[in-house]
């Protein structure tokens, strides 16, 4: 067990899967309670086994955050009784990635349900949490971004705006909150897979970069571990690039 968020109280949503699970297991691998959050009570359940196994504490809080403000204070309301008062951290991870036909098929109500859970969800519950943040004078939220959000890709047109108007959030919020104490910061991944999925198809979109293969969730988790601690209390309004190089370097590659 390490100590680096002793002390700490932490929410992360998405929790049940792949980079909200890897998040949540750092987290309480470095000391903090971990409200994990998500809509699968069974894969819940396997992050509690696995935070507690090594040592950790944690509980899981179904919640299907829908984009209504009510789903979002809900779970706020519900992670600060169990967390004993205070959230200290927040991670909005929880995101849904539907198959993306072209612009001109997207009917209203995907370009609806994927806005509601992408930006409206996270938008109302950081809105429930912030301002007691605020008002103690400390507390980091980590929004998740996406590398297409970054870089012009010709499908998940929707998906990638979610995924701006979030990073676009993150700067907002940080001069909102920021002057009381509160760091908003958010985290840009590329392509992650679990180890087992290391062949998928997707691993492909790395190829050509530095990494030139996809990266892990653990990845993602270390990034959100360092904002989340006090090694970051300079840090506000950023969005840290995790993404194998990305969307930031161009390599050349070999005859």
């Amino acid at each position: 067990m390490g100590t680096r968020l002793a002390s700490k109280t932490a929410l992360v949503t998405g929790a049940s899967g792949n980079i909200g699970r890897a998040i949540a297991v750092a987290f309480a691998g470095e000391g903090a309670h971990v409200i994990a959050s998500g809509r699968n009570q069974h894969r819940g359940a396997e992050v509690l086994d696995e935070i507690r196994r090594a040592g950790g504490r944690a509980e899981f809080v179904a919640a299907d955050l829908d984009g209504s403000p009510e789903a979002s204070r809900e779970l706020a309301a519900e992670a600060t009784r169990i967390l004993g008062g205070h959230i200290d951290v927040l991670v909005n991870n929880a995101g849904i990635f539907p198959p993306s036909p072209s612009s001109a098929a997207t009917d209203e109500d995907t370009f609806d349900r994927i806005y509601a859970v992408n930006v409206k969800a996270p938008f109302f519950l950081t809105a429930a949490i912030a301002p007691a943040m605020a008002q103690r004078g400390s507390g980091a939220i980590i929004n998740l971004g996406s590398w297409i959000a970054r870089i012009g890709i010709p499908v998940s047109s929707v998906y990638s705006s979610t995924k701006g108007a979030l990073e676009t959030l993150t700067r907002a919020w940080a001069a909102e909150y920021g002057p009381a104490g509160v760091r908003v910061n958010a985290i840009s991944p590329g392509v992650i897979l679990p180890p087992s999925s290391a062949a998928s198809p997707a691993a492909k979109l790395m190829l050509g970069t530095p990494a030139n293969a996809a990266g892990t969730p653990d990845a993602i988790a270390n990034a959100a571990v360092y904002l989340a601690s006090d090694e970051s209390t300079f840090v506000h309004g950023t969005v840290i690039d995790v993404d194998g190089g990305r969307v930031g370097v161009a390599v050349i590659a070999p005859n």
